[in-house]
């Protein structure tokens, strides 16, 4: 039966990378690239002239009655992503999904990941763990998410870019307490760095120029962390009852910036109107 391999490649060093990823992408009648251009850097390293076919997140659903055709007559694909394990927060979630419903095999070449990679070196319990991915841009869902995570005892595992790094170490520090953190950069490349420290202290480090991609792993929580209520917020409800919103209207904003139950925040709201009558 014709198979889709899932093939992990290097993070960074081009030597990481195993025998049987290299035989596979040999073999394959095709292999899917998130960006072509560097994975052809890779198996040109390695003497492969492998078909190369683009797949990323804009192209993904187009690209999966291509691949099943080619299962179909017979041939095994690989897919690749530009660096690691294929579908940790990169595209090929739906292609694997549409591969399996077809009925034909999915299987993994294990090797590089950034996760495993920054967990092993962090000196933070590797099990049990979470992995985040990157935060979400939009400040509520952002929030949420905090929130959700904040009284898990799971060591965290999250992806920043340099530009924004500094900010989301210091957003955690704010949601999450300042905990015990780790930032990897530049995981096995020749400027890599293993920075440890309080979260407010790694935001500080890397307020100025960041360079390269970013593992960060932080502590769970510990029992001993703030523990945020809806009287935390009663600044914020005091500006909203002031600018006229209902008490429902209030406990829907502040639930999607703080993550807060909405039942909780409409009894402090109401509470708060109360001492004002």
């Amino acid at each position: 039966m014709s198979v889709l391999y899932i093939v992990a490649t290097p993070i960074g060093n081009l030597e990481d990378i195993t025998l049987r990823a290299l035989r596979v992408l040999a073999e394959v009648e095709s292999v899917l690239a998130e960006d072509t251009r560097r994975t052809r850097v890779l198996l040109e390293r390695h003497g492969i002239g492998a078909r190369l076919v683009s797949l990323h997140a804009h192209n993904e659903a187009s690209r999966i009655a291509r691949v099943l055709a080619a299962l179909a007559a017979g041939g095994d694909v690989a897919l690749v992503s530009d660096a690691g394990t294929p579908l940790i927060s990169d595209p090929g979630e739906r292609l694997v999904a549409a591969v399996v419903e077809a009925g034909y095999a999915v299987s993994p070449i294990p090797g590089a990941s950034a996760v495993s990679s920054a967990l092993s070196v962090s000196g933070l319990p590797a099990a049990p763990y979470s992995f985040v991915g990157f935060l979400p841009r939009r400040r509520g869902d952002c929030a949420r998410l905090l929130a959700s995570l904040r009284a898990r005892p799971d060591t965290l595992v999250l992806f920043e870019s340099p530009r924004r790094v500094s900010d989301t170490l210091a957003r955690l520090a704010e949601a999450l307490g300042d905990r015990r953190a780790v930032a990897a950069r530049e995981l096995t490349k020749r400027h890599e760095q293993i920075a440890r420290g309080r979260l407010s202290e790694l935001a500080a480090q890397f307020a100025d120029a960041a360079r390269g991609e970013f593992t960060l792993v932080v502590e769970g929580a510990t029992g001993d962390g703030p523990v945020v209520a809806a009287t935390d917020c009663d600044a914020r409800i005091r500006e909203l009852v002031a600018r006229g919103l209902t008490a429902r209207e209030i406990s829907n904003d502040l639930a999607a910036e703080t993550g807060l139950p909405k039942r909780e925040l409409y009894a402090r709201v109401v509470e708060l109107k109360g001492r004002r009558a």
